[in-house]
């Protein structure tokens, strides 16, 4: 617990310096720092209702967090997330509406290994890539990001588009396929934060209980000493990158049949390159994803009613987060503003990737 403690105080320290010098960039611009945290706070978790749809918010922030998380664990960097979400979406959309005459409880679990199949197979490429060529996979995770972007909104709009509707969009999943609602009518929090929760569990239990997570947390602290110990380097990269891309596609599958319950031509607001902020706030902990999945979900739902309350601008949320991310890249800041000892390196890597 004391250990815990101690590797969560320099993100909580981040936090809170961020929200003060958002509270004099408020006091610059002529608002009051005061009434605009009250209204974020009460969009974040002020009401019920609000704690809830920061409950949605966080769901995809969850999955794609955990899926950043465990490539940092393996020494890897993906910011292809936002493209594996997408796919993600893409495949369980299609089975969603396209395969028909299925029960529930058969057509559901279908849909939902749909996306996450297909987030997996566009993780993989570019874990295949890195194990085998050595490419690099930051950059071929950023070009893997576009052309699933592309790629779904051609689709989206030319193949699979639904000729009823007045937008882009493809046709509507079948009730068969989506996700159930959690507090009924009225309230949008459905069964995907559930799954989102297991993952939590089942990577931290992957991570640390097993044999595959021992050789992948191996390969991240050192990958020239974990080849010398008989760990399959290239099969630990290849393997981490699918089980990262399913994540993110679930998130995907979790917003399309949970929530739209259809797949609109661009439709994603940026999850997966929120998640890196989300798992370096989190430290790459499966936990620590929760609490980071939340803050950030939270910041994003509250932005409006502060925004409603003092008339400032939305996107000082976003200098927010930018301020969160550097103080939490630059730890040594933030011990030196608290004076705060050095800590001993941990083993997490995070951009191994860039120099090898």
């Amino acid at each position: 617990m004391v250990s815990a403690l101690r590797q969560a105080i320099i993100p909580i320290l981040a936090v809170f310096t961020a929200l003060v010098l958002g509270a004099v960039l408020i006091w610059m611009s002529g608002a009051s720092g005061v009434e605009a945290y009250r209204g974020l706070f009460e969009g974040m978790l002020g009401s019920w209702r609000a704690l809830i749809e920061t409950c949605v918010s966080a769901t995809p922030y969850i999955l794609t967090g955990l899926s950043v998380a465990l490539a940092f664990r393996c020494g890897l960097f993906n910011i292809g997330a936002e493209g594996q979400f997408y796919m993600g979406a893409l495949g369980s959309a299609i089975v969603g509406y396209a395969v028909r005459e299925l029960p529930a409880w058969i057509h559901l679990p279908l849909a939902l290994a749909a996306g996450a199949v297909s987030g997996a197979i566009w993780g993989a490429i570019p874990g295949f890539l890195k194990a085998r060529l050595g490419a690099h996979e930051v950059i071929n995770t950023i070009m893997m990001n576009y052309i699933a972007v592309k790629l779904v909104d051609y689709l989206v709009k030319n193949v699979l588009r639904d000729p009823t509707a007045s937008i882009d969009r493809t046709p509507y999943v079948l009730p068969t396929a989506q996700l159930p609602q959690l507090l009924g009518q009225g309230y949008r929090l459905h069964a995907g934060f559930l799954i989102a929760l297991g993952a939590v569990v089942l990577l931290y239990g992957l991570l640390f209980k097993t044999t595959i997570g021992f050789e992948i947390r191996t390969v991240g602290a050192n990958p020239n000493a974990a080849r010398y110990a008989g760990v399959n380097v290239a099969w630990s990269f290849l393997l981490t990158m699918s089980i990262a891309g399913a994540l993110a596609g679930l998130a995907g599958a979790g917003e399309v049949l949970g929530l739209n319950h259809n797949l609109p031509a661009a439709f994603s607001t940026g999850y997966g390159f929120d998640a890196i902020a989300v798992a370096l706030l989190a430290k790459s902990s499966p936990l620590g994803i929760i609490p980071s999945a939340f803050l950030w979900g939270g910041l994003r739902n509250g932005a409006g009613l502060m925004q409603v309350r003092t008339g400032i601008s939305i996107d000082l949320i976003n200098i927010v987060q930018a301020l969160v991310i550097m103080f939490i890249a630059a730890d040594q800041i933030v011990r030196w503003i608290y004076r705060i000892k050095p800590r001993v390196k941990t083993e997490i890597v995070f951009t191994r990737g860039w120099g090898k």
